[in-house]
């Protein structure tokens, strides 16, 4: 069996039968797939609200994208911080003000809110966008599950379905 698992939280498992399974198997109809979902799920249709590219992207790859960010940061409001501060209401939010999280001296002197596409931008590599902040993941690098995962806390954080303004603030640091 063969087990791959990358950053963007995407595993596949491939297992193959053994020769010997295969001659020994009936000849049978292969099994029926479950018929996609003519309506899209309650979540995947809140996506359609949200700006471009956000709108298009894949709730379920968005959420399975976040596992990576769970161990760092929560999402639920009034939750409490971990390594990472709270990330409910993050967009339209001065970076490095929520008063009960210590923030690194980066993330304290740095000027600007949080938007999805600064959201873009930090989540592509972190280290680089703002030397200095102790976030030490390597970020997301493929840009569906990027755009998963900003459409994802776009949906689960409070953000207000209007596209917000170009320099919109987010906290999202480690």
């Amino acid at each position: 069996m063969a087990l791959a698992v990358s950053c963007d939280d995407t595993t596949s498992t491939t297992a193959a039968p053994a020769p010997a399974q295969r001659a020994a198997e009936p000849a049978a109809a292969p099994p029926a797939e479950a018929a996609p979902s003519q309506t899209p799920s309650a979540h995947q249709s809140e996506f359609a609200n949200l700006p471009a590219p956000y709108s298009q992207a894949d709730y379920s790859l968005g959420r399975r994208t976040f596992k990576n960010c769970q161990s760092c940061h929560t999402i639920a409001e009034g939750a409490r911080h971990l390594v990472g501060p709270n990330l409910y209401g993050l967009f339209g939010r001065e970076v490095g003000t929520v008063s009960d999280f210590q923030y690194s001296g980066a993330l304290q002197s740095a000027d600007f809110e949080w938007t999805p596409e600064r959201l873009e931008e930090w989540l592509t590599n972190p280290r680089d966008y703002l030397p200095g902040n102790r976030m030490s993941f390597a970020g997301v690098h493929r840009p569906d599950a990027r755009h998963a995962v900003i459409a994802y806390l776009m949906v689960e954080s409070g953000y207000g379905g209007e596209a917000a303004p170009q320099d919109a603030p987010t906290d999202a640091e480690d």
